[in-house]
């Protein structure tokens, strides 16, 4: 199966963080308007990971996307990553943000995505916390290294179930492929701008499971600017010095020229499902105890 996923965030960014330029909520609008389109032409269904300040300052746009039939999934509240957190931090994002999602759809919304899928082995506790709030299928396990943590020792490459001591909740993990003498991922961010589409359409056909993960901002071809030291360390809680700025700002806009077209390619040639639609496919799951 290949399971079918954007992080939509870019509108409250925008507001809060990146200038509040009326021209990015047209684009951010226009693309996700083309998204829908060409996923309502193939008669696919996605899950689309909101932020709960989404629902709050543009419920026009989660609504739309539940309008066309797609899977609400919970992206925290204000994008904050759960590693730069502490757990009752965690807890009260996380229970804004499922109260705004909820609120504004009129029903629950029990799957999840953490910001730049920042739970690993030491802030695994969060998964507690999750549960705790409702939330019973996840999708934040990047099970190899990576800048923002990632979990190289989760042990599960496939759809499984974390067992924490404590509760129990599914997991679908990023599928990584072995390049180079190192786990990466290939289907989604920056990952998936980088390789050419004839890699990620090869890999795809090779695998029974693939997790594929996009933002809206990684489709429009316009660069985004360098952050200043003192913008960078707002958001990022880490030094703004000019090697993490430069890195970030190379691995934002890499290859973002033909990343709508190379989308729109596999949308038209794959089959993809959301995540609650596989889930409801999978009858028998291993459990990893964590």
């Amino acid at each position: 199966m290949n399971i079918l996923t954007f992080d939509i965030e870019e509108w409250y960014l925008e507001r809060h963080v990146n200038g509040n330029r009326s021209k990015k909520f047209k684009e951010y609008d226009y693309y996700l308007g083309r998204i829908l389109d060409l996923l309502d032409e193939r008669g696919l269904k996605a899950t689309f990971f909101c932020l709960g300040g989404m629902a709050k300052d543009f419920p026009e746009v989660v609504l739309k996307i539940a309008g066309n039939g797609h899977h609400i999934g919970c992206h925290s509240n204000r994008h904050v990553w759960l590693n730069k957190m502490t757990p009752e931090e965690v807890m009260e994002d996380t229970r804004i943000a499922l109260d705004q999602l909820e609120q504004r759809l009129g029903q629950k919304v029990v799957s999840y995505r953490a910001p730049a899928f920042s739970i690993g082995q030491k802030n695994k506790w969060a998964f507690d916390i999750l549960a705790e709030c409702g939330i019973t299928s996840d999708a934040s396990i990047f099970p190899a290294k990576r800048d923002f943590g990632g979990f190289p020792n989760f042990g599960c490459h496939r759809p499984c179930i974390i067992d924490t001591g404590n509760c129990l909740i599914k997991e679908f993990p990023i599928q990584t492929i072995h390049l180079l003498g190192r786990e990466i991922a290939y289907s989604g961010g920056g990952y998936f701008r980088f390789f050419p589409l004839w890699f990620t359409q090869r890999e795809l056909n090779r695998s029974d499971y693939a997790m594929l993960y996009f933002h809206i901002g990684d489709l429009i071809p316009e660069e985004s600017r360098m952050r200043t030291k003192e913008e960078y360390e707002e958001y990022f809680r880490e030094p703004g010095t000019l090697f993490n700025r430069t890195k970030r700002y190379v691995k934002a806009n890499l290859g973002k020229k033909h990343a709508y077209a190379k989308l729109g390619s596999l949308i038209r040639n794959h089959e993809f499902v959301s995540l609650s639609e596989a889930e409801e496919t999978i009858s028998e799951w291993n459990t990893i105890h964590i």
